[in-house]
């Protein structure tokens, strides 16, 4: 019999919890073909979430959870799932019940028709404001021109993965991450399904723009090394510009015998300057960052408890 593991990262999610249980109990039993388990990474929650876990691991011995020492964000709390999941495919979904637990079963069934990765492709997101929207699409549209692996717009993280592409994103430690890209880089054989996206069942998202915009950045940079290239395309047509101008000055000088004001040409050359290098130092910036992150090889994560076991460190194994 196969086994399923169900990955749900969770932070601050004590109001959702009873739902998402209530609906992963039916269809655990609608499935009786397949084993399960449910593995809750918490993610350094203040409120009574992971209480509640080991309330459900008590009387369900499907379920399991790690326990962080802190706050580590989703996207560790994603590898870290993956570390310890031990199922032959892999379900990653939101405790808010954003993705609805009835697609489980379409997703399986596709898993046994050969695919690897059974991604769901969202057809409409109710409950997300207009901005949000927009600013996905163009985040999804600035990705895709930035590299040559396909990107899957509008997927979130539910979708289904076989082991092996389980053990391809284990190979990759880096501690700045975008899941959604490294999803689309592994490759192996991908099958879209299409839903509609339900708004939070309780609670509050715990995202806000900063932390979407820091999420892109980490997805640009690090998936790609275009924005680097910045420099070269800007510089080309910025040598260019100041080219035709110094030209157009000379020429105005020659032709109606008048000296342009310097100080106003001046004054523009150095904003202008100053704007492209500052803009460029940002780009080196954020790789230099990322480079001095990766030199410190630090773990990725730290676990306070893996099912009522406290975690040793590897001196005291």
């Amino acid at each position: 019999m196969k086994k399923i593991s169900i990955i749900i990262p969770a932070y601050n999610e004590e109001e959702s919890l009873p739902h998402l249980y209530e609906r992963l109990e039916k269809l655990m039993s609608s499935m009786e073909n397949y084993e399960f388990e449910i593995l809750f990474v918490n993610d350094g929650s203040k409120d009574n979430t992971i209480s509640l876990i080991k309330e459900y691991r008590e009387k369900d011995n499907r379920i399991s959870y790690v326990d962080f020492s802190r706050n580590f964000g989703k996207e560790i709390a994603m590898i870290a799932g993956l570390d310890y999941a031990k199922g032959d495919c892999v379900i990653f979904m939101d405790a808010d019940l954003q993705d609805p637990p009835e697609l489980i079963p379409e997703l399986v069934k596709y898993w046994e028709e050969g695919y690897d990765d059974v991604y769901a492709k969202r057809n409409s997101r109710k409950g997300e404001t207009w901005l949000k929207k927009f600013t996905s699409k163009m985040y999804y549209r600035v990705l895709q021109h930035l590299t040559n692996v396909p990107i899957q717009e509008d997927t979130g993280d539910f979708r289904l993965l076989d082991r092996r592409c389980v053990n391809a994103l284990r190979k990759m430690r880096e501690s700045q991450r975008c899941s959604k890209s490294m999803f689309s880089w592994i490759g192996y054989k991908k099958k879209e399904v299409l839903y509609d996206r339900d708004p939070r069942v309780a609670g509050q998202t715990k995202w806000n723009y900063k932390k979407l915009v820091d999420l892109a950045i980490d997805g640009i940079t690090s998936f790609t090394t275009s924005p680097l290239r910045i420099s070269t395309y800007v510089s080309i047509p910025t040598f260019m510009i100041l080219f035709i101008y110094f030209i157009y000055v000379i020429a105005k000088c020659i032709v109606t015998s008048t000296a342009i004001q310097a100080y106003q040409a001046i004054i523009l050359l150095i904003l202008f300057f100053s704007g492209v290098q500052i803009l460029l130092f940002g780009i080196i910036g954020e790789y230099l960052g990322r480079i001095f992150n990766e030199s410190k090889n630090r773990p990725l994560y730290l676990v306070n408890e893996y099912n009522g076991e406290k975690e040793m460190n590897d001196e005291d194994k």
